[in-house]
């Protein structure tokens, strides 16, 4: 199979996963997370995608247990579709 082809069904397969964010209590809309980016409860995901490993295929920004996290999905190496929980203050890292 082709890398686009690849990369396609992965993001496919990761959009149908999202209807229930792991590691979360509830999301944001769009208009709330960008309220918690400009308050300064979140820092925007543009400024931890470096410390996010693998292609970001997309992401939440979610409540979880008092704070926020961003609920990423990625293409890692080796074409596995991971999901990620990024801490939306700290960029702290961890997944399943």
């Amino acid at each position: 199979m082709s890398k686009p082809f690849l990369k396609a069904a992965a993001i496919l397969c990761c959009l149908a996963s999202m209807s229930q964010p792991a590691f979360a209590d509830g999301c944001l809309s769009q208009s709330e997370a960008r309220q918690a980016v400009q308050s300064g409860q979140a820092v925007s995901l543009s400024q931890l995608r470096s410390g996010i490993p693998g292609e970001v295929l997309s992401a939440q920004l979610c409540r979880s247990g008092g704070g926020l996290v961003y609920v990423v999905s990625v293409l890692a190496d080796g074409g596995a579709v991971k999901r990620l929980r990024v801490d939306a203050q700290s960029g702290a890292v961890s997944g399943n």
